[in-house]
């Protein structure tokens, strides 16, 4: 089963994603709740997808994806982010994010998205 890394400084959220992809099967599930924890977590664990938001405390969401990119270019992100201004999701695609899903997000798509990336 696919590693996820989850990022998010918000406890709440961080866990209706883990609940939502445990529903699905998905069993090996790790957390950070900033972008610096982020990068560490990608090098203990080499996880499949990460999902990260991208306003954070420390270290911003996109900041982590170049610097996550950067070590691996193969790395699969998805931006998460109440923020859906056209500029941040340009942004994001350009450092690499694979998808950019906007908070509330109706977890069919969040789950669609997943798989379509983990495969």
């Amino acid at each position: 089963m696919a590693k996820i890394l989850i990022v998010d400084d918000a406890n709440f959220m961080r866990m209706i994603i883990k609940d939502a992809l445990m529903k699905e099967g998905y069993t090996e599930l790790y957390e950070a709740s900033d972008g610096e924890e982020a990068i560490e977590m990608y090098d203990l664990i080499q996880p499949d997808l990460i999902i990260m938001d991208i306003t954070m405390p420390r270290l911003d969401g996109l900041s982590a994806l170049k610097a996550i990119k950067e070590k691996d270019p193969n790395a699969s992100v998805v931006m998460c982010s109440a923020m859906g201004q056209e500029s941040i999701v340009i942004e994001a695609v350009k450092a690499g994010a694979k998808d950019f899903i906007v908070k509330p997000f109706k977890t069919e798509r969040f789950l669609r998205t997943v798989a379509n990336i983990i495969g």
